[in-house]
């Protein structure tokens, strides 16, 4: 049940349907992957495939606009520190939002027969179905990013009802979540419209038409907090218990159900606690789309939960509208005997977000640690599963110091069977670890006997919320005295902790308490740090909760086992920092000064309208006759390396046309040069440049064969290489000077992670550790360790933030990293770069590093800073020993 062989690294990447996982051998893909799966995924991957290649053709113009400009549009976005980072939507997002679009606008859904048609399993049956409007299921692995794909599903169906007059989406929003503590950190996102703005989900005003950001006039409601309510543009976002239909459901708050989550007994209208009814707003409007967050609490009709939507639905159609459209969210759309919710339209498993490096790995112990732990014969709770705990605490002890140094706090999650367990596992970590000492360090979650956070809505019990919500939204925080959580089972949803690293399990689960392994490891998946570094959860427990959570595997997910206890490493990425703590090391005697040159290139920002089409010096492409078998098939090639990407077949009316293959280009173009605009005169130059001077002669862009040609290799890679060229000549200028801002020292870098890889330990450098990218890099350190006339040294980390604007070989601006920096003496420093397989840019990047250093001796002459290129063929059969060599027998770029 291994992911297949071309499964790719990157979320980003568009995963063909053909290499999704599956739980069954990969002998078995082809004749039983389908009915393996949840039964309508399979088939609307291949659909939504074809949709997605067909530039969303089918789509109405709202849509498809939102789906390019999501997706298809490159996006700058600033960092803390002020630089522009590109953004984009993890491909499971994308891929949710695409199918939503193609069930609604290409094959019209309205309710569970529509959705039949996708059943690849042959399955599927209309009683599987209690809902008789539309429902959509999204299923996503804990920590990637579900709350995201409610903010695009909210922003479509708002701008489709608005611009597109037949719709029958809507303006108004009901949000669900299962509890309080979901609820603050929705509202987090949602307080200020913020994640709809801090992301790109607003298009700009002018894109497609249309004045995207003043059109988006919401106003978000919180639980009962209602003061004004327009007819449209609304977001209630609330938990379910504030909609409950009047007297339709006694209250039980003991009970096994989802009505668990809420607080005390349901109101039955405005209570002193309330402001409003909020069941009957909801319910006297005449459009709504509910937004169902941690949706897998809604398996079962006969709950308040599923009455409740229901309710509102049958009032709608009472005043001839409906409940538009219902789309849910979740990692376990499960029932409670396992199976999946057949609602389910979109798959990203936990076994495919853990090997994107989207969520944390999860980390067994080896063979040898659990074989060190047992079970003492002991009636006293801690005494009985001292082991346990005690292995927790170390792991945890390890991964706390180095996540400190990044400024992140470890946090240690300890369960037990029963409330006085709990408490007795805290005053034993109190009394026994110095670190838990001060009571505030360890915080203990009484839970019910299903997991669910106790929640009361008045006196004390409310006051106690309110301190645990305070918690909840804290505890990751340096700030918060927490650095354990103990508690009765495993919390669910909300404590959604990104610093969990240690998860210690003390009591084993049964299949009446309706949690799955997915559920209980999802409270220490979400990562601390950004990016594609690895991090890990650390699962320690007794042996009827390791097989409890190894049961996880038949979900594809590979559990790693490490060893664990004294002597062995912490499960953390790779940090690392300037070593201030060896005292063997001189930091300023080893650090290195490096002046920062402002800028020498920029873009200057003129009009794309000044491109001159007749004047673009390419080659002419020929065109060629297809025949109409051929014309349907339109082969997309990457144009770096001629591979076919994808494939689409058009069907006899053809779905797709000119306009969204110029419209392709545009946006490759825009995205690869990181414009900011410009979009619609591109088009235009674009679109004359196929027209008249593309190919030999002028072409009709009608003609479905001047479609074909367009997917050739020849004609596409022309056209994309022209006009960047043609841009870059227009707008890329170098200021011919240069002028010192600011100095780089190296003591001053900040800690960061890295991936597990080699690394060096040096004695020469600032830093506690020299990765090394390549087999190169590592052997250059070393040598540089091991130089006589080397003082110290450094790997150009990002984090050191020394760059060089230069022009590449296409006559884009990028930034170029050079790989080493050594000081000689106080006054002589040498910058270097390493590589393997030489390729087109380099010469240009050591012209611009010999620019580089000019500029810096004439504006100062306290240092001479020079450089020199070492090349691996030169470095391996030289075998220099010391670094003089380098400058007086190596290649330089002059």
């Amino acid at each position: 049940m291994a992911l297949h062989k071309d499964f790719p690294k990157s979320p980003h990447t568009i995963l063909e349907p053909g290499i999704r996982w599956f739980p069954a051998d990969e002998v078995l893909r082809e004749s039983s992957m389908e009915k393996l799966m949840p039964p309508l995924v399979a088939e609307l991957r291949r659909k939504v495939k074809k949709f997605r290649d067909g530039r969303y053709a089918g789509a109405a113009d709202t849509s498809r606009s939102l789906l390019n400009w999501w997706f298809n549009t490159p996006h700058l976005l600033p960092e803390s520190d002020g630089t522009m980072v590109e953004f984009g939507y993890y491909f499971a997002q994308r891929e949710a939002l695409e199918t939503i679009v193609y069930l609604y606008d290409v094959v019209g859904v309205k309710d569970k027969h529509d959705l039949m048609r996708f059943d690849a399993s042959g399955l599927v049956s209309g009683s599987m179905f209690d809902e008789t409007w539309r429902r959509f299921v999204v299923k996503m692995a804990t920590g990637s990013g579900k709350t995201k794909v409610l903010s695009l599903a909210l922003a479509w169906s708002f701008y489709h009802k608005l611009y597109e007059p037949e719709s029958e989406l809507a303006r108004n929003f009901l949000v669900i979540t299962p509890n309080i503590i979901v609820l603050d950190r929705i509202y987090r996102d949602f307080q200020g419209l913020r994640i709809f703005f801090d992301d790109p989900v607003v298009p700009d005003n002018g894109y497609d038409g249309h004045n995207w950001r003043d059109d988006f006039q919401l106003t978000l409601h919180l639980q009962d907090e209602v003061r004004i309510t327009r007819s449209t543009g609304n977001i209630f976002l609330t938990n379910i218990h504030r909609v409950y239909s009047g007297e339709d459901i006694p209250p039980s708050p003991d009970d096994e159900d989802m009505r668990d989550y809420f607080l005390g007994k349901r109101p039955t209208g405005a209570t002193n606690d309330s402001k409003v009814d909020l069941g009957m707003i909801v319910r006297d409007i005449d459009e709504l789309m509910v937004l169902n967050d941690e949706a897998h609490h809604i398996h079962d009709p006969r709950m308040a939960w599923f009455k409740s939507i229901e309710d509102i639905h049958n009032r709608l159609k009472q005043k001839g509208a409906a409940l538009s459209m219902q789309v849910d969210t979740t990692a376990t759309p499960k029932h409670n005997n396992g199976a999946i919710f057949v609602q389910t339209i979109a798959d990203y498993p936990l076994v495919e977000a853990i090997w994107q490096n989207v969520v944390k790995h999860p980390v067994l112990p080896d063979e040898p640690s659990r074989a060190k732990l047992s079970e003492r014969q002991s009636a006293r709770f801690t005494e009985k599963y001292a082991d346990y705990i005690h292995l927790g605490v170390i792991e945890w002890r390890k991964a706390y110091d180095e996540h400190e140094k990044m400024g992140k706090k470890a946090i240690l999650f300890i369960m037990t069977d029963d409330t006085r367990n709990c408490d007795d596992v805290a005053e034993y970590l109190r009394t026994t670890y110095p670190e838990f000492a001060d009571k505030e360090a360890v915080l203990v979650i009484h839970t019910k006997n299903n997991g669910e956070i106790s929640e009361a809505a008045t006196g004390k019990g409310k006051e106690e919320l309110e301190k645990l919500r305070k918690q909840a939204n804290e505890i990751d925080e340096m700030e918060s005295p927490h650095k354990a959580i103990i508690s009765v089972m495993m919390l669910k949803e909300g404590w959604d902790v990104r610093n969990v690293t240690t998860i210690v399990g003390l009591r084993a689960y049964s299949a009446k308490s309706n949690i799955l392994p997915e559920q209980t490891l999802g409270r220490g998946l979400r990562k601390m740090y950004p990016g594609d570094v690895e991090e890990h959860v650390s699962v320690i427990g007794t042996n009827a909760f390791m097989e409890f959570v190894e049961s996880i595997q038949a979900e594809g997910v590979i559990l790693e086992r490490k060893a664990m206890g004294e002597g062995t490493g912490p499960k953390t990425p790779l940090v690392i920092e300037v070593d201030k703590e060896n005292g063997k090391k001189d930091i300023a005697a080893l650090d290195i000064e490096i002046p920062v040159l402002s800028p020498r290139i920029y873009r200057e920002y003129k009009s794309l309208g000044d491109l001159d089409i007749a004047a673009m010096g390419h080659q002419r492409v020929l065109y060629r006759q297809f025949s109409e078998e051929e014309q349907r098939e339109i082969v997309f090639k990457d144009i770096t390396n001629g591979e076919i990407t994808h494939t689409t077949i058009l069907d006899t009316a053809g779905i797709a046309d000119y306009r969204s293959v110029i419209g392709y280009f545009a946006q490759s173009i825009i995205k690869d040069l990181h414009l900011v605009s410009g979009y619609d005169k591109l088009y235009g130059k674009i679109k004359a440049f196929v027209q008249e001077e593309l190919f030999e002669s002028p072409v009709d862009l009608e003609d479905l064969n001047t479609l074909r040609n367009l997917s050739e290799l020849a004609a596409s890679k022309t056209l994309i290489e022209t006009f960047k060229k043609a841009i870059n000549a227009l707008t890329v200028r170098d200021k011919g000077d240069a002028e010192i801002r600011d100095t780089i020292k190296l003591r001053q870098t900040r800690p960061f992670v890295a991936k597990d890889q080699g690394y060096l330990v040096p004695k020469k450098s600032v830093f506690n550790r020299i990765i090394g990218d390549s087999r190169l890099e590592l052997k250059f350190a070393d040598f540089l360790e091991n130089c006589d006339d080397v003082v110290s040294f450094a790997k150009n980390y990002m984090a050191v933030h020394f760059k060089l604007d230069y022009v590449k070989a296409d006559g884009d601006i990028s930034n170029y990293y050079p790989d080493f920096i050594v000081k000689l003496s106080d006054s002589r420093v040498v910058i270097v770069e390493t590589k393997g397989q030489e390729d087109i840019d380099v010469p240009l990047k050591m012209e611009r590093l010999r620019q580089w250093c000019e500029d810096i001796n004439r504006v100062q002459t306290e240092v001479k800073y020079d450089f020199v290129y070492v090349d691996e063929v030169s470095f391996e059969k030289f075998k220099p020993t010391l670094f003089r060599n380098l400058i007086e027998g190596f290649r330089e770029y002059k």
